[in-house]
C-alpha cells in the first residue's frame, strides 16, 4: 500500500510566515495526484515535507500505514524527480540511475538488471555510458526518472519536472511520464505551475493559493465546477470571462443585467437557485469561458436575446481555432472560436452568449454559487 495522508499539515518559517495552511489530503494507492498553482503558493514546500526535505510544522503524514513525520528522507520508501535533474556530472548515465542501488548494496546481477530495464522502458539504453554533460535537457530527465524508476519506490514526487525543457519536448515528456505511470502502477504525486499538464496527467488535480487547498477534484469537474473565482481564473486558457452585474426576474423569466451596460436571457434553473439565496437584484460576479461565446449566424439567430456586440482590440490565430480578445462596455471579454476567424483589430462584432454554461460567483466571498 502506498496511500498517503496528510493531516493537518503547517509549514511555518522564521518570523511566522507561513507557507502552509492546514493542508488535508488523502491520497490513495495508484492515484496520480497533481499540485497546481502560482509560484510562491506552497506546492513544491508541501511536496518537500511529504519527501522529507522539508521540517512538519505541526500536523501528521503517514506513507502506507506508518506516521513519517519524523521519518529521515532515505527511510521513507519514495523517489524524487527534480526540476534540475540533479545528476553527477562525473558519473556516466548507468551510474547514475544506479547509485542509489550501490548505497544500499544490491548485488551487482541486480543493479543491472533494473537499470538495463528501467533504460529499456524509458529507451536510454544507447545513453547508458555517456556523461550528462553529452545529453540534451529530455535525456537528462529520462535519466533522472530513470533513477527514480530502479528503486521501485512506493511514491514517486515529482517537482516540475518539465519546466527547463522547450515546448515540443515538454509535450513529449509529459507522455512518456503519463505511459510511465500506467506502466508502474504506483503513486505518482507531482507539482507544475502549468495548468495544461495539471489538466492532461492528474487522475485529481489540487489547486492551491497562498499555502491553502482552493479545491480537490478530477480535472474535469474543476474546469466545470470551479469552486471559486480562483480556480476559474487558473484553470483555463484564455482564462474565464468575470462581470460583474445582476439577476432580475420579469414575468416568471429571468434576465441578466451587466454593470456597465448589456442584457443577456438567464436560464430559468439558474436563476430559481439565486432566487432560493435571496440574491436576485443584489450585485453578483457572472463567469463565462471565452470558448462559450461564437459569432456564429445559427446561433443568434437561434438566439436573439442572448447576443453581446464589443469591439475587437486582438485577434490571435492558432491554426485551426483563434483567440479574439475584445472590449464590452469597457470590460475585457476574451472569446476562442474553433475556427480560423477574419475578425481584425477595430471591427465591432456580435458574438452568441451561451448563458446555460454561465457561472455565478459571490461578490464578497468569490464562492461560485450558481
Amino acid at each position: 500500500m502506498a496511500k498517503v495522508v496528510l493531516e493537518h499539515i503547517y509549514k511555518v518559517y522564521p518570523g511566522d510566515v507561513v507557507a502552509v495552511k492546514d493542508f488535508n489530503l488523502d491520497i490513495e494507492d495508484k492515484e496520480f495526484v497533481v499540485f497546481v498553482g502560482p509560484s510562491g503558493c506552497g506546492k513544491s514546500t508541501t511536496l518537500r515535507m511529504i519527501a522529507g526535505l522539508e521540517e512538519i510544522s505541526k500536523g501528521e503524514l503517514k506513507i502506507g500505514d506508518r506516521v513519517v513525520n519524523d521519518v529521515e528522507p532515505k527511510e521513507r520508501d519514495i523517489a524524487m524527480v527534480f526540476q534540475n535533474y540533479a545528476l553527477y556530472p562525473h558519473m556516466s548515465v548507468f551510474d547514475n540511475m544506479a547509485f542509489a542501488l550501490k548505497l544500499r548494496k544490491v548485488p551487482k546481477e541486480e543493479i543491472e538488471k533494473k537499470v538495463r530495464e528501467a533504460a529499456r522502458v524509458l529507451d536510454i539504453e544507447h545513453l547508458l555510458e555517456r556523461k550528462p554533460k553529452a545529453l540534451s535537457g529530455g535525456q537528462r530527465q529520462r535519466v533522472a526518472l530513470g533513477r527514480a524508476i530502479v528503486r521501485e519506490p512506493k511514491v514517486f514526487l515529482m517537482d516540475e519536472p518539465l519546466s527547463n525543457l522547450d515546448a515540443k519536448l515538454r509535450v513529449q515528456m509529459r507522455t512518456e511520464i503519463c505511459k510511465l505511470y500506467q506502466k508502474l502502477q504506483t503513486t505518482f504525486i507531482y507539482v507544475t505551475h502549468d495548468q495544461v499538464e495539471a489538466m492532461t496527467m492528474g487522475t485529481r488535480i489540487v489547486v492551491m493559493k497562498d499555502g491553502i487547498i482552493q479545491q480537490v477534484d478530477t480535472p474535469q469537474n474543476i474546469y466545470q465546477k470551479p469552486a471559486n473565482m480562483f480556480v476559474a481564473s487558473f484553470i483555463g486558457s484564455p482564462q474565464m470571462n468575470f462581470l460583474e452585474g445582476k439577476v432580475e426576474e420579469e414575468n416568471g423569466a429571468y434576465k441578466a443585467y451587466f454593470k456597465k451596460g448589456g442584457e443577456v436571457r438567464f436560464p430559468k434553473e439558474k436563476g430559481d437557485k439565486l432566487k432560493a439565496q435571496n440574491k436576485l437584484g443584489e450585485m453578483i460576479i457572472f463567469g463565462i469561458r471565452p470558448e462559450d461565446l461564437n459569432d456564429k449566424e445559427k446561433y443568434m439567430k437561434a438566439n436573439p436575446d442572448c447576443i453581446i456586440e464589443s469591439n475587437v482590440e486582438v485577434t490571435e490565430l492558432m491554426g485551426s481555432e483563434s483567440y479574439v480578445y475584445t472590449k464590452f462596455n469597457n470590460q475585457d471579454v476574451s472569446i476562442k472560436l474553433n475556427y480560423a476567424s477574419d475578425l481584425r483589430t477595430g471591427d465591432k462584432a456580435k458574438f452568441y452568449m451561451n448563458t446555460e454554461k454561465m457561472h455565478i460567483f459571490d461578490r464578497e466571498t468569490n464562492l461560485n454559487i450558481g
